[in-house]
């Protein structure tokens, strides 16, 4: 196997399939599917599912401030914004416009219904009816203009569910209307603009990382190797196995997405940590006598199988992100394992065959270098067997601190978590937090209970009236859309638009304003109220305090509802797509034990079939699962807290770091096959495999420490922390492992 004649043969399949993909090349599509990060399989985003479908979609609007010094009452600012209003409700994908511009009270005699416009400028007279009434008014203060005066909002409706392309398209005709509509103060906020942002950063941040890969790569091949064979063999391979991964997911229908920035990066280091293993496998062989093609050979049939239990192991640290029900996680971890398969397979199919054809006969060695390390390590082995119980004793003091700030983290999470906080975006959503009560969209789904006729029944909206309350205190709530803002709309309607009278109606003013009902519901700017009155909707908006919060707010309106809501009168859940995010990070804990478990139990199974003992199994488990438990002591200290986007580094982490202690036990197993005994045995394997173990974490971590780079916030997060978890590792696999090892088995052999 891996003969000179086989590994060419390897090398040219390899360029033909490359040759096929530069035939064929897949399209490039850059894609941010806000829902990709619902909760999939859950009754909560089966109902959510059903709601919309009887309403509308509670994120598809985009935001439009329009500000004016002093205030907006100016009849040439407000010219000019209806203009801009008119312009905008033309464009194709956008389905209306809500705003004070287009408002207008219905007024109910006996003669008929007539509507009187909420804001008229044609006149000083009726602009300044107008300012004073809209000033004084509950319904539009902080909703639809800013409650100083300075800001009038447009929320602008687009068509529901649009994609991300149609999305892009619409948002650069809408900010093209509003920079050329005169109108200078302007502020800009939605799912379509935020959706543009992630892709153009991703895109950005995608190339940015490709390329300092591959300088970090080169720089670090010369460092370590020192030959232009050991630089350009590796590039070659680490590139087509990314260019394989790329293309293998765009081939099926899998674009790019926000986790794929850190794709490149991910496989470079996973694969040049095999290489390595390879290379400094080579290099001993040579050293020891062996003619390179015997080198070659002997390099590649001995370690072929350490290194893809290790490439393995990583790729299920990713697979058992598919145990979550949260797709973009889903397929992040797929695709990504099946790249660093991909990666294993051009190291198999490329390696061999470029050295067989590039490196020269001998190799030069600097042997002061070697003898350095060789001193080094046995400095270190034997400093290590010499302090078994301090090391034991430090090990478990630092996991029992560790373990107790692990139970103190925080989950919390963000609509925005992912981008970086100088963004103008994240100032965006704040300027709609601060000057309109919120940007984050909060809806609750409401049905009339079985002792209700409808949802305007007198007592049914009294409840309404109760919960409004909570939600204004609780949630700092402002603007209220519901069932009861529309009764007393269509109240204050049949009282001549008197705005005295927009109020919860009495019993004697419900039978007054059912007539009316269904005439209203036409005209209404938003559906709140099915046909036949029993099912409906509160739809506000609200600062995003971060799921943390939300969790507290959550459980004071479970509480509220169970006391103060007669449920015979009114059901109230709480739904939406806010509510959908929330409940992700929430679940956060148990997506991380499915992912770690499953990680688990597969590396207990190799290694026990390895060595065929249970023992060993869980001594390899133990050195890995400890820098998992210090990275969550780091986050307490750090203050960085739990939540989907660093969840996800604790599997990933533990399938790269898990690699380290299978390249361990399989030259321990090597070892013992030769007939040593287990204590030198275990020495040879320190000596042997940590220069490689030192070299491939020194080159894993600089490699994720370069994803702290980036602005967003899953991948800088990934960066930090599983850098740390590898640092971490390496001690224990070079430290805690050896001293497991003779404890268990001092003086015996296998």
């Amino acid at each position: 196997m891996f003969t000179k004649k086989i590994s060419i043969y390897l090398l040219a399949l390899a360029v033909l399939l490359t040759l096929g993909i530069a035939i064929f090349p897949p399209l490039v599509i850059f894609d941010y599917d806000f829902e990709s990060f619902f909760p999939q399989e859950d009754e909560e985003l089966s109902f959510y599912q059903d709601f919309r479908n009887r309403f509308e979609n509670d994120n598809d609007y985009l935001l439009i401030a329009l500000g004016q010094e002093p205030d907006i009452f100016d009849s040439a600012f407000l010219s000019a914004s209806n203009s801009l209003n008119e312009s905008l409700k033309n464009l194709e994908k956008v389905e209306r416009t809500i705003s004070l511009l287009d408002l207008a009270d219905p007024i109910i005699n006996p003669f008929g219904i007539r509507y009187q416009k909420v804001l008229s400028w044609e006149n000083p007279g009726d602009l300044d009816f107008s300012k004073k009434s809209i000033l004084r008014s509950n319904q539009y203060l902080e909703s639809l203009i800013s409650e100083d005066g300075g800001y009038l909002l447009i929320i602008l409706k687009n068509q529901q569910g649009i994609s991300k392309k149609d999305g892009d398209v619409l948002y650069n005709e809408i900010e093209k209307l509003v920079s050329d509509s005169g109108i200078s103060n302007y502020h800009l906020a939605g799912k379509i603009r935020a959706q543009g942002e992630f892709v153009q950063l991703m895109q950005e941040e995608f190339s940015l990382f490709l390329g300092i890969s591959i300088a970090m790569i080169v720089l670090l091949l010369i460092v370590i190797f020192r030959t232009w064979w050991g630089v350009v063999v590796p590039v070659v391979v680490l590139m087509l196995g990314i260019l394989w991964t790329i293309s293998f997911s765009l081939y099926f229908g899998k674009p790019l997405d926000v986790m794929s920035v850190m794709q490149p990066t991910i496989l470079s280091v996973v694969g040049l940590a095999g290489l390595i293993h390879f290379f400094n496998h080579y290099l001993a062989q040579i050293r020891n006598g062996f003619p390179k093609n015997e080198a070659v050979q002997k390099c590649f049939s001995e370690l072929w199988m350490a290194v893809f239990l290790t490439c393995f192991t990583t790729a299920l640290g990713f697979f058992s992100l598919y145990f979550t029900n949260i797709p973009s996680l889903k397929f992040f971890g797929l695709y990504t394992g099946i790249g660093v398969m991909l990666m294993f397979l051009a190291v198999m199919m490329v390696a061999p065959g470029l050295l067989y054809l590039l490196t020269p006969f001998k190799v030069s060695e600097n042997d002061s270098f070697s003898k350095m390390w060789r001193k080094w390590m046995r400095k270190a082995f034997l400093w290590t067997i010499s302090n078994t119980k301090p090391i034991v004793g430090i090990f478990i003091l630092v996991t029992l601190m560790s373990s107790l700030a692990m139970s103190r983290l925080q989950v919390n999470g963000f609509i925005l978590d992912d981008l970086p906080e100088k963004n103008l975006l994240i100032a965006e959503f704040r300027f709609f937090d601060r000057e309109f009560g919120g940007s984050k969209p909060l809806e609750f789904s409401l049905e009339s209970g079985p002792a209700a006729k409808n949802l305007v029944q007198y007592e049914v909206l009294r409840e309404q009236e109760k919960l409004e309350g909570f939600v204004r205190e609780v949630f700092g709530a402002s603007q209220i859309i519901s069932p009861l803002t529309f009764a007393k709309t269509v109240n204050k309607a049949v009282n001549g638009g008197n705005e005295k009278a927009f109020i919860t109606p009495s019993k004697g003013q419900i039978q007054r304003i059912l007539p009316y009902v269904d005439n209203a519901l036409e005209k209404a700017p938003v559906k709140i109220l099915t046909s036949n009155l029993r099912s409906g909707r509160l739809s506000t908006r609200t600062e995003d305090m971060g799921s943390y919060e939300s969790s507290i707010m959550k459980a004071k309106l479970s509480h509220f509802l169970e006391t103060e809501i007669n449920p015979d009168l009114l059901k109230v859940r709480i739904t939406g797509t806010s509510h959908l995010i929330d409940i992700s990070h929430e679940s956060v804990t148990s997506q991380l034990a499915k992912g770690l478990g499953f990680a688990f139990g597969i590396v207990a199974l190799i290694v026990g079939f390895l060595f065929k003992s249970w023992k060993l199994a869980i001594v390899a488990l133990i050195p890995n699962i400890i820098p998992l438990i210090w990275v969550c002591g780091m986050m307490f200290v750090l203050g960085i807290e739990l939540k989907l986007t660093t969840a996800i580094i604790f599997t990933v982490a533990f399938g790269i770091a898990v690699d380290d202690t299978i390249h361990f036990m399989a030259k321990l197993k090597m070892e013992l096959n030769k007939g040593k005994s287990w204590l030198y045995a275990i020495k040879r394997t320190y000596l042997e495999t940590g220069k490689a173990i030192i070299l491939t974490t020194l080159v894993l971590v600089l490699g994720f420490s370069v994803l702290t780079l980036s602005e967003f916030g899953v991948t800088y997060y990934s960066g930090l922390l599983i850098g740390m978890s590898l640092v971490f590792a390496l001690v224990s696999d070079l430290v805690l492992l050896p001293v497991m090892l003779i404890f268990l088995r001092t003086g015996k052999r296998k």
